[in-house]
């Protein structure tokens, strides 16, 4: 479906919880958030007619997110959900990867084809910091069980924090060299709970570029400006949703955990779809499509984003 600005809009990103084993600090609170009853979120049936709906719209890509979705009880039947809707050609997943010892496999087989894995840090102080609970080596293991597991594409989520990591980007992009993975830096956004960061952890992604003069340009990939250091096996992706936003080429409308379809990420436009027919969920999927915006407004440290929820409770 095409929204009013022109735009095809073919990518569903479903948050199938809020909730998850980790605490990232520009994510979550330090005590987590408040369970909803069940009756308040989704259930499985309810989103598998939700990708179907999307899927009649011109949706050919779904995205699994949270919260944590490997922390969902039944995680592997959703994913089979997904990968069996008609019209559904590509499906992934973003996780912390601490469970993907377990379930790496059983994802691939269950029709899962690429999965992102969010690694801020190589420092396992550092990790146990930005966590506050997580331990490095679990994700380490994540991430190699990924690579064991088949999928079509592993990559490595790096949000990018002045005075944090910022010293880490060589490091983290030497991963793309010793494995068959990509490393996308993501610029740290001002979302609604992670007022802890100041001015300075706003640091554009053009650093990246800076410590690593020698990687060369490659064709875009979505949202994220692809690079390849010399002889790499994968590639750097950076994306820069406040340097150099990317709305005029934004393909993707969000489902969150309990059911609001945000058509842009940093507004505060939801529009329910919880407990509707087939045909009220259609016609509301519609209404988030037209309803994107041009653009978000410019974002930065002074000026947060407008949605008044955490990044666990979008999903991304």
């Amino acid at each position: 479906m095409i929204d009013s600005f022109g735009r095809s809009i073919t990518y569903l990103r479903l948050s199938v919880t809020e909730l998850c084993d980790l605490r990232c600090r520009y994510c979550m609170p330090e005590e987590g958030v408040c369970k909803l009853r069940h009756d308040q979120m989704l259930t499985e049936e309810e989103m598998l007619r939700a990708v179907c709906a999307a899927s009649k719209l011109g949706i050919t890509k779904v995205r699994v997110t949270g919260g944590e979705p490997l922390t969902k009880p039944n995680i592997l039947s959703i994913c089979r959900g997904i990968a069996q809707a008609p019209g559904i050609q590509d499906t992934a997943i973003t996780t912390n990867g601490t469970r993907l010892p377990e379930l790496a496999g059983p994802l691939r087989k269950a029709g899962i084809r690429r999965v992102n894995i969010s690694l801020d840090t190589l420092d396992p102080e550092k990790y146990a910091y930005i966590t506050r609970r997580g331990q490095l080596q679990n994700a380490l293991n994540g991430l190699r069980a990924a690579l064991d597991a088949g999928f079509d594409q592993v990559k490595i989520n790096a949000v990018l924090i002045g005075g944090f990591n910022e010293d880490e980007i060589p490091a983290l992009a030497e991963l793309t060299q010793r494995w068959p993975v990509d490393v996308r830096f993501i610029e740290l956004m001002p979302m609604a709970g992670n007022t802890g960061f100041g001015k300075e952890s706003y640091i554009p992604v053009s650093r990246v570029l800076q410590r690593l003069p020698e990687a060369k340009a490659e064709n875009e990939e979505g949202v994220a400006k692809m690079y390849r250091l010399p002889g790499a096996r994968g590639r750097l992706g950076l994306i820069s949703p406040l340097s150099q936003h990317f709305c005029a080429s934004c393909n993707r409308i969000r489902l969150t955990a309990d059911g609001k379809l945000k058509p842009c990420l940093h507004s505060a436009e939801e529009i329910s779809i919880k407990g509707l027919n087939d045909e009220d969920m259609l016609a509301q999927m519609k209404k988030a499509i037209l309803s994107k915006p041009r653009c978000h407004k410019a974002l930065s440290a002074e000026s947060r984003s407008q949605t008044a929820r955490n990044m666990n409770q979008i999903g991304g």
